[in-house]
């Protein structure tokens, strides 16, 4: 019983669920404001927003998501038409993906949504809290990218 305490207590397992709760909190409010996008699709979107014209595994690093998770979150952005895909080269299938004016439609009009995920997340907490918080997962995240080598 001891060991299970001391387990929940440590940084890992607070954070995988907290992450957790919050991809569910945002899909619940995403689906309540009339979006179909998960939170993961919404990312790959997002990224697209800001630095449109990228390979897909430019895309796999900034998201952190793993080439298999890429493939298929990219189709749905596809079909749904959120996104295009152009052939780059003839030899190999290398594509450069960019958002379009429905994937930027959607982002615009999902980012209040976003918005108020992370103020109902961070609710009753100091902005002062929040930046100390804000600067130690930095600290945490520094820590493990040092230590951690990621392959997509």
């Amino acid at each position: 019983m001891q060991q299970d305490i001391l387990l929940k207590q440590k940084i890992g397992m607070r954070l995988s669920r907290i992450g957790l709760l919050s991809k569910v909190f945002a899909v619940q409010s995403f689906l309540k404001e009339g979006f179909l996008l998960t939170p993961e699709q919404f990312s790959v979107l997002y990224a697209l927003k800001e630095n449109d014209g990228m390979y897909m595994r430019q895309l796999a690093g900034i998201t952190f998501k793993d080439r298999p998770n890429m493939t298929r979150i990219v189709s749905i952005l596809e079909s749904n038409g959120y996104v295009n895909s152009v052939l780059e080269s003839k030899g190999r299938q290398v594509k450069k993906l960019y958002i379009t004016e429905k994937g930027l439609d959607v982002c615009e009009k999902m980012l209040p949504v976003i918005l108020s995920v992370w103020d109902s997340s961070v609710e009753g907490l100091s902005e002062n809290e929040v930046d100390n918080f804000l600067v130690t997962l930095t600290r945490i995240e520094d820590n493990l990218r040092k230590k951690t080598v990621l392959q997509n």
